[in-house]
């Protein structure tokens, strides 16, 4: 098979010939159909991320259909189309997994991390871990539901009943979970790149009721703020937007230092808190919400072997919505 090779942190992906693996005990075997490119993607690319187990295969937003089912694998069938998102694994038996909490388990292993991932045309998955799709969404805009859709809807989740939401970084996360916060009856206020007017436009189409700069103030006191860009800065700003008793959340996984800044922003009883990756809970739970809510998924698609080119795209700001490899045989 073929597969975009992280062999070295800051340097280009390596498009190589591997040999198919085999399925092991309760793993599948997926042909991968499409394959999300992430955020993480590139900090893991740019040597952000600590420990990755290389040489590795990135990409944590896999459509794939089974085609060998390891022994004692039977929860899914042969030709069955399911999704594997950034949990690859966990140990199951400590504290944190038995109380629902498997996305801290110290034990957890990640897809495209950890475990080669979805840059390829064939990849390994716990069968425990993967998750049957909507059909209204074709492969191309189901990649991206498994990770900005799952980060998001958990970091959507934890913010709680929060009738007017700010998001900040409009990217594929967030121009997924702003039309389900609106399809839910919130008000939802958007914040880009400074300047960013096709971004902003982007947004209000999208269901917006405000997109403005990440410099700038809302015209309403936020109940809970988003944070999906890795950008410390805009801790403080989205803190200084929200309400009193107001949640804002930082839902990367890697994000540049937070500037100090004067108590008075956290005073009011504003929670500040982080999502650390996404538990199965959160995948039935998004993905049975993507079946009865039409999402409108944006997605430009790329063949295997641009991988580096949808990375750097993504590095540059260039991409609206998300970015997808397509796999073709």
């Amino acid at each position: 098979m073929q597969a975009m090779v992280l062999e070295r942190p800051g340097e280009p992906l390596r498009l190589m010939g591997k040999a198919r693996p085999e399925p092991g005990a309760g793993q599948v075997l997926l042909a991968v159909r499409a394959c999300g490119v992430c955020r993480t993607d590139l900090h893991l690319v740019d040597g952000e991320l600590p420990d990755p187990r290389l040489p590795v295969v990135p990409g944590h937003e896999i459509v794939g259909t089974v085609v060998a089912c390891g022994e004692g694998a039977s929860a899914l069938r042969v030709g069955e189309r399911v999704g594997v998102p950034w949990l690859g694994g966990a140990c199951g038996h400590c504290g944190y997994c038995t109380s629902g909490r498997e996305n801290l388990c110290a034990e957890a292993r990640f897809t495209g991390y950890q475990l080669n991932g979805g840059y390829a045309e064939y990849t390994l998955a716990d069968e425990h871990f993967c998750f049957p799709l909507p059909d209204r969404y074709s492969d191309t805009e189901a990649a991206p539901l498994l990770c900005a859709g799952l980060i998001g809807y958990r970091a959507y989740r934890l913010a709680g009943v929060a009738p007017r939401l700010g998001i900040y970084g409009f990217g594929a996360a967030a121009h997924l979970i702003a039309q389900v916060a609106v399809a839910q009856g919130r008000k939802v206020f958007a914040f880009s790149r400074p300047g960013d007017i096709d971004g902003q436009s982007f947004a209000r189409d999208l269901g917006a009721a405000w997109a403005g700069g990440s410099d700038e103030a809302p015209p309403e006191a936020l109940d809970a703020a988003l944070i999906f860009a890795p950008v410390g800065m805009l801790v403080p700003a989205a803190l200084a937007a929200t309400a009193r008793g107001g949640t804002v959340i930082c839902a990367g996984i890697h994000m540049s230092d937070i500037p100090s800044f004067p108590y008075r922003l956290l005073w009011g009883e504003r929670t500040l808190r982080s999502v650390a990756n996404l538990t199965r809970r959160d995948a039935t739970e998004f993905l049975s919400l993507a079946a009865e809510i039409p999402l409108a998924v944006h997605a430009r698609q790329y063949s295997l072997d641009q991988a580096n080119a949808a990375l750097e795209d993504l590095r540059a700001g260039r991409i609206t919505g998300a970015a997808v490899l397509t796999i073709e045989r």
